[in-house]
């Protein structure tokens, strides 16, 4: 029989590895659990009463040709919007520096901070967008962005996924470039937060919200799915077409009947604009919830598999060579 001693000194390690064990097992799980959050669907950034508005600018409003505007256009604090006529406003209303404008204005103001402040944010090391395939999220970059091509968001057939872009200074697109939208990607659901001004150039296909702090301006021939909003500065267009989007969602209906209910698997398209206060923090991702059930699960499994393994490490260990127990 071994020393009490001998036994004690031989359990001390024991006890030490257990407990590592059980931290080490603790510390995954944390991990598992967090992941979801940190994945989790951004939310759409509300633009409240500026969400009507294709054009809006802070002193004036400049066009050239014969830009087609569907949605408002608007000024505010300034009273100058000129170049319509030749330029066309479909569907929408020119606000000269009224009450509408100012609000709009405001809910700009509110729009662009939350866009700006959204986080986890992807710094991009290249400036320059083109070439590249984005999945949904907030990207980054610390002074001017740029587009030479073209840039694809892929929304991963999620309807609702949002992209935001954070751009330090200034916003530039080269001539013909292009914002390519895939997997169900939307341009209700893409914003341009410019921390100078925007340029978009000759030819280019947009789509998203521009949201600048200076100003805007459209080259020739440019479209945009989206809206150009400038705060504080001009917007100034030549021969675009400027076309305020919509967010369209697939619903799926039921058909009951007596003792059975079928999915007829039919969808229903529901068009709508983002509007209301915006919204901040992190949403959750289309089944987040499952994965957080599933990820608590198997945290708790991998607590008891160490529990368990470090007792049965226990026990061998308790007993010595001969089959008896140590005392």
């Amino acid at each position: 029989m071994r020393s009490l001693t001998s036994s004690v000194g031989k359990r001390r390690p024991l006890r030490r590895l257990f407990t590592v064990g059980a931290a080490a097992t603790l510390a995954v799980f944390a991990v598992a659990l967090a992941a979801p959050a940190a994945l989790a669907a951004q939310p759409q950034v509300g633009l409240g009463n500026a969400a009507p508005f294709a054009v809006l600018a802070g002193t004036t409003v400049t066009n050239t040709g014969p830009s087609v505007i569907s949605g408002d256009v608007g000024v505010s604090p300034g009273t100058a919007v000129t170049g319509f006529p030749p330029g066309q406003v479909n569907n929408g209303t020119i606000h000269l520096g009224d009450a509408v404008a100012a609000g709009a204005q405001a809910d700009l103001t509110t729009a662009y901070n939350d866009a700006a402040g959204r986080t986890p944010a992807t710094t991009v090391a290249n400036p320059d967008l083109g070439g590249t395939t984005l999945a949904p999220g907030v990207y980054k970059v610390a002074s001017a962005m740029s587009l030479t091509g073209t840039v694809t968001l892929d929304g991963q057939n999620d309807p609702n996924a949002v992209f935001i872009f954070q751009a330090g200074s200034t916003l530039i697109t080269a001539s013909s470039s292009t914002v390519k939208l895939i997997g169900g990607a939307q341009a209700c659901n893409v914003f341009w937060q410019v921390g100078s001004s925007a340029t978009l150039g000759t030819g280019s296909n947009f789509a998203g919200t521009i949201m600048a702090l200076t100003s805007a301006s459209v080259q020739t021939g440019a479209t945009v799915a989206g809206r150009v909003l400038a705060r504080n500065g001009q917007v100034s267009l030549d021969d675009n077409t400027i076309t305020v989007p919509t967010c369209t969602t697939a619903t799926t209906t039921s058909t009951t009947t007596t003792g059975t209910t079928a999915n007829t698997g039919t969808t229903a398209a529901t068009t709508v604009i983002p509007t209301g206060a915006p919204k901040t923090g992190v949403g959750g991702a289309s089944g987040s919830g499952d994965s957080i059930v599933l990820l608590t699960l198997g945290g708790m499994a991998l607590i008891g598999a160490g529990a368990a393994a470090g007792q049965a490490i226990r026990r061998r260990w308790g007993y010595n060579g001969s089959g008896g127990r140590d005392v």
